[in-house]
């Protein structure tokens, strides 16, 4: 089945979906050798003492746009001028260390959560903490989320995670219920499979939205990226098998992105999906999808749904200038304010990182109450593995394609476990 095109109108906004697509991986020791040198060459260049630069992946139009009229509120509130320099998401790592090694690092860095780990090891980003920023009424796991054994390096504004979405009129048509387990939606799955429509479309591709879209299957049936070869993440691996083989679920699932799995959605070529919160708004551009949003199914009832927290987080690099890191905290406390967190989550779809401003979203926004319940037991992907989550994932890549296209999962799996436990 061929991909449908969004939209026009929804063309640009395809790009959000990308944020957990393919990224250039900077090995730690490169990482680390640039950040020495740029450490020992000195303060590098004179900067302007009411100039600050912050770093993001907001090229986006709306985003851009959304960072900006924050970026104007938090310049008046700290009397300083605040500059936004945006990248793909894809460049923000290199690009901070090409800054890094000609000693013009930005005062703030916006990295993906599953970077940052990558940057901290090799000593460039400052411990928050220090800096004077607070992780009160923060949950755990968010908390988890912006930190690096232990050290709490990285402020989120807004988190997102995986859910099931569904086409309520298809589900009522059939008189069918929302799924809550594996069989569950596996039989709905199925029941709804008929003519060019699948039962259900999720992402399986070999790269890192197919990862993102296996943790909660692999997390929520007890399995670990700590030992990728053991029989909870084989049974993961082999319900979405299972899926495939009843026909419920496309072949080309091995090959779509998170942004193709919500076109095939729109298009009426599936009646569930999992995917996520930045999908909203293109959602909505099509009246008359009617649309429901429920936790991913367990493999059984009583179960626990753990997702994987996604998103960005404001770090203060090392640039050696303690009075500019101090400044450069303040710009972080305001951007993730109560306040401006709601202001973003509005714009943007995700959750609110602060249980306050998250318990005020969640009443603005009733439909997505069981985006914000996934959250509350959603977890980092680099919580166990930090810096060596980029070898899992590829790893887990490779598994996806040869289990999928007829390897034996648990075969494909240790030779998965194999690859992560090398490093390569």
């Amino acid at each position: 089945m061929t991909a449908v095109p969004p939209p026009d109108a929804a063309r640009a906004r395809r790009r959000r979906s990308g944020r957990r697509a393919r990224r250039a991986v900077a090995p730690l020791t490169v990482v680390s050798a640039i950040l020495a040198a740029s450490a020992l060459a000195g303060c590098g260049q004179q900067r302007d003492p009411d100039v600050f630069t912050v770093l993001n992946s907001s090229t986006d139009d709306s985003y851009h746009g959304w960072d900006a009229a924050t970026l104007k509120r938090c310049s008046a509130q700290l009397d300083v001028t605040i500059e936004q320099q945006s990248v793909p998401a894809s460049q923000v790592m290199t690009k901070s260390l090409r800054m890094a090694s000609s000693k013009s690092l930005p005062d703030v860095i916006q990295f993906d959560a599953s970077e940052m780990p990558t940057f901290a090891e090799a000593g460039g980003l400052v411990d928050l903490r220090t800096l004077g920023l607070s992780t009160q009424d923060i949950p755990k796991g968010i908390v988890d989320f912006g930190s690096y054994k232990g050290t709490y390096y990285g402020a989120a504004r807004t988190v997102n995670t995986l859910a099931l979405f569904y086409n309520k009129d298809v589900l009522k048509k059939a008189g069918l219920p929302v799924p809550t387990t594996w069989a569950e939606m596996q039989e709905t799955a199925k029941k709804l499979t008929r003519g060019k429509q699948y039962g259900i479309a999720l992402s399986a591709g070999g790269a890192e939205d197919g990862v993102f879209q296996f943790t909660p299957f692999m997390w929520s049936n007890g399995g670990d990226e700590t030992n990728l070869a053991t029989k909870n993440v084989a049974e993961a691996l082999d319900y979405w098998k299972g899926l495939l083989k009843d026909g419920s679920l496309s072949k080309s699932t091995v090959n779509w992105t998170q942004a193709d799995v919500n076109d095939q959605f729109m298009a009426g070529n599936a009646a569930m999906m999992i995917n996520g919160p930045w999908q909203v708004e293109t959602l909505n551009t099509k009246k008359n999808l009617h649309w429901g949003i429920a936790q991913i199914p367990v493999p059984k009832s009583g179960d626990k749904s753990v997702g994987p927290l996604g998103g960005a987080i404001l770090t203060v690099p090392d640039t050696g200038d303690t009075a500019r890191e101090k400044t450069a905290a303040r710009i972080v406390q305001c951007m993730a304010s109560e306040k401006e967190q709601i202001s973003y989550a509005r714009n943007s779809w995700m959750v609110p990182a602060n249980e306050k401003a998250a318990a005020i979203w969640r009443k603005e926004v009733p439909e997505l109450d069981a985006l914000a319940d996934q959250v509350a037991t959603a977890r980092s992907r680099t919580a166990k593995v930090g810096a060596g989550w980029s070898s899992v994932s590829l790893a887990l890549q490779s598994a996806f394609q040869s289990a999928l296209t007829g390897q034996d999962s648990a075969a494909a799996l240790k030779k998965a476990q194999a690859r992560a436990a090398s490093g390569n």
